[in-house]
C-alpha cells in the first residue's frame, strides 16, 4: 500500500537550528532516500517552497483571484513529501520515523495512506 509521509515544517524551529543540525537534516534526507531507494520502497517525493511564496486562486462568479500567501495562517506547513509502497502501516510509521525532522521538537512527520492516485 502507498502512504504519504507528509513533513510537516515549522520554519521558527528550522531558524533556530544551527548549521551543523541544519546540514545533518539534508544529509539525513538523503540517507533515508537512499535507504527506501534500495529497499524498493521509493516513489516519489517534493519539496515544496515556503508559504510566502505560495498564492492562493478562488472563482468567484466564474471570475479567478489570484492572492498572494498562504490560505490560513499557521506557524507548521506542508514542506513536502515522500511517498512510499510499503507492506503495512507499520512499516510506514518506522520509515517515518528514519525521517530527521521527526527527531526535532516543533517538527513532524505526518503519516497518511494513499486510497486515490492517478496520472503516473
Amino acid at each position: 500500500m502507498k502512504y504519504l509521509l507528509v513533513l510537516n515544517i515549522n520554519a521558527e524551529v528550522l531558524a533556530a537550528l544551527t548549521d551543523e543540525e541544519q546540514a545533518a537534516i539534508g544529509a539525513g534526507h538523503e540517507k533515508f532516500m537512499a535507504t527506501i531507494k534500495d529497499s524498493g520502497e521509493f516513489h516519489s517525493t517534493v519539496a515544496l517552497t515556503e508559504p510566502a511564496k505560495s498564492a492562493v486562486v478562488k472563482v468567484r462568479d466564474g471570475v479567478p483571484a489570484v492572492t498572494d500567501g498562504p490560505f490560513v495562517e499557521a506557524k507548521e506547513f506542508l514542506g513536502g513529501y515522500y511517498m512510499v509502497d510499503v507492506a503495512s502501516a507499520e512499516r510506514a510509521y518506522e520509515l517515518a520515523a528514519m525521517i530527521p525532522d521527526a527527531a526535532i521538537e516543533g517538527l513532524g512527520v505526518e503519516v497518511r495512506g494513499v486510497v486515490f492516485e492517478s496520472g503516473l
